[in-house]
C-alpha cells in the first residue's frame, strides 16, 4: 500500500521522498498541481512479488478442468 504524501513544495523534499520509496521499496502518493503521481521503485512487477502454492488445491487439478458449471451459469440478467 502506497504512502500518501501531501503536496510537495521544495526540490530536497522530492529528493527525500525519493530516498525514503528507495530505501523502503513501498510506492509512495503525491498530488501535484491537481494531478496524482505515483512514486514506485522499478524492478520486481506485481506478478513477481506472488509466492507459489502448490498445497493450495487439494486433490487433483485435472479434476478441476472437468467441473460442468453450466447449471450454475444464469447468464446476463
Amino acid at each position: 500500500m502506497p504512502h500518501n504524501i501531501a503536496e510537495a513544495t521544495h526540490k530536497q523534499d522530492i529528493y527525500k521522498l525519493l530516498h525514503k520509496v528507495a530505501q523502503s521499496g513501498i510506492p509512495a502518493e503525491i498530488e501535484w498541481d491537481g494531478k496524482h503521481f505515483i512514486i514506485s521503485p522499478s524492478g520486481k512487477k506485481c506478478l513477481d512479488c506472488l509466492e507459489n502454492h502448490p498445497d493450495f488445491i487439494v486433490g487433483d487439478p485435472d479434476d478441476l478442468v472437468h467441473i460442468d458449471w453450466s447449471s450454475e451459469w444464469k447468464g446476463e440478467q
